[in-house]
């Protein structure tokens, strides 16, 4: 398994509309896998690869994997060189406290710490100590006084700074969310290798889902697929101190297959032929659905005269933080599924 090729896209940084880095690295990684690669007005990359067998009129399948990350933007900064943000995707306050961050400026990335406005922990009240701040309410310092501001502008994408880190069969880190499903687009087609495979098979690497999903609407209108494969992340919530009708998935028991969320519910028939397929051939499984949230699935349903789809998502520990967690198991069934699906599993 390829984890040194998700250690590299995860600590990339990629907010929604900053999403180049992510994107020229996967440019690199993926030469001579497609038979077309575009990258349209949205910044979304969209590769082909053409049917393997000699079909008249393939079915066309689409894999959206978003390459944005949960971050931020510099919405002002102080005379004193503090630099206030503005967040592009969803963060819980609570886990921002105290945090590292890299500014990323035309003229090079930044260090930087993030921390709320007000008094440190010796001289607050009581009072002080209940408050859970606003996200506007925080701001980053990046040492450099006054002189930040001949450095950075308003508009430059911040991001939370950790490593990746490997945890017996856990990978744990940033923006897991959702350089797991850029990951796994890599892997499925590399996967297939030079075998036939029935189907024209595109592959968008989408920008902006955290945002509304606006990349995977411009490239789903774009392809127009008959089938739409939503790659994504979820929550798995089986950790202490949340009831199992909550916690969507179990780690290391296989992908999910997803059935329903707030942007989409998935088409029943193909539900039933991964689910079949994945049991045929022994790949570990488990339907999801979530109560609120979104995926790229929903783009590609929805786009001109609709398509057929379906999510291909892999539970994570602790999402939108820094400390994001999937199992290496899960990964796999995810690969291992895709790979089965678009070699010849599609009914």
């Amino acid at each position: 398994m390829n984890i040194e090729l998700l250690k590299r896209l995860c600590e990339t940084p990629g907010v929604p509309g900053h999403e180049t880095r992510v994107r020229d690295l996967i440019l690199s990684e993926t030469t001579g896998l497609f038979d077309h690669v575009e990258v349209d007005p949205m910044g979304s990359l969209i590769c082909r690869r053409d049917a393997r067998g000699g079909l008249e009129a393939p079915v066309k399948v689409m894999l959206l994997c978003h390459m944005d990350e949960i971050g931020f933007l510099v919405s002002h900064i102080s005379k004193e060189g503090f630099l206030y943000l503005l967040p592009v995707g969803g963060f819980d306050p609570r886990n921002l406290f105290a945090r590292r961050v890299l500014v990323c400026t035309e003229g090079g990335d930044i260090k930087g710490v993030m921390n709320p406005g007000g008094r440190p922990v010796h001289i607050a009240s009581a009072e002080d100590r209940k408050k859970i701040p606003e996200v506007h309410e925080f701001f980053v310092d990046t040492g450099l006084g006054e002189a930040a501001a001949e450095r950075v502008k308003v508009g430059d994408m911040v991001v939370l700074d950790e490593p990746f880190l490997e945890m017996g069969e856990k990978l744990v880190s940033k923006a897991l969310d959702n350089r797991v499903a850029c990951w796994l687009g890599i892997e499925a087609i590399r996967g297939l290798g030079e075998a036939d495979h029935p189907a024209e098979i595109h592959v968008a690497f989408t920008t902006q889902e955290e945002v509304g999903l606006r990349g995977a609407r411009t490239a789903a209108f774009r392809v127009q697929p008959d089938i739409g494969l939503g790659i994504d992340t979820t929550l798995a919530c089986d950790t202490p101190g949340v009831p199992d009708q909550d916690r969507t998935t179990e780690q290391g028991k296989g992908f999910g297959l997803h059935v329903r969320d707030s942007s989409f519910i998935a088409d029943t028939g193909l539900v039933a032929e991964i689910d079949a397929l994945a049991t045929a051939r022994g790949i570990p499984f488990q339907r999801t659905m979530l109560r609120a949230g979104g995926q790229d699935g929903a783009a590609a349903q929805q786009a001109a005269a609709g398509a057929r789809a379906v999510g291909i998502v892999v539970g994570t520990r602790y999402i939108h933080t820094v400390t994001e967690m999937v199992d290496r198991r899960d990964l796999a069934a995810a690969r291992d599924i895709l790979i089965a699906y678009l070699s010849g599993g599609l009914a």
